[in-house]
């Protein structure tokens, strides 16, 4: 997938600089620029929020690889290789993972005592996202994307995808 020269080399530029820094998670401007060039390429935005949001500089120089790397041409297949994409109760149980997960994320969130006496509903603590499981691997989270059945908010935050 080859992407425009102007913002690949910028790209670059950038993950010099962040390799370069001590501590790069704290380099917010600089994930703040790789964020919106990376919305200018045609890589899917759930990985590369996943990659900004998670601040990794190694899955960064993977995706600046993958905008190197020219297209495949029209009579090759750009399916995914089989092994490459999880089967469907890998990611049937990843996704009652995640439901698990975020069902105990708002009864946890309910049951704080900290609540403001002044306020009536429950309305405003609401929980819509949480951060995926970390007990399966990227490419069934990607695949549960790509079905619709969850939605990237950004920032490494994720909601169920519509019913």
């Amino acid at each position: 997938m080859a992407g425009d020269p102007a913002v690949v080399a910028k790209l670059e530029e950038l993950l010099a600089t962040l390799r370069g820094l001590g501590d790069p998670r704290r380099a917010s401007l600089e994930w703040k620029q790789v964020h919106r060039l990376l919305e200018k390429t045609d890589l899917p935005k759930a990985g590369a929020a996943h990659v900004v949001g998670m601040r990794d500089v190694e899955a960064l120089a993977g995706l600046v690889d993958q905008l190197r790397t020219p297209a495949p041409a029209a009579g090759e297949s750009s399916a995914p290789a089989p092994g490459d994409v999880p089967d469907a109760e890998t990611c049937r149980q990843a996704l009652k993972a995640f439901r698990k997960r975020l069902a105990l994320t708002k009864l946890d969130e309910e049951s704080q005592l900290s609540r403001s006496p002044l306020s009536k509903g429950t309305d405003w603590m609401a929980v819509a996202a949480i951060e995926l499981p970390g007990e399966f691997p990227d490419a069934v989270w990607l695949e549960l994307v790509r079905q619709g059945k969850l939605r990237p908010l950004g920032h490494g935050m994720y909601s169920l995808g519509e019913p």
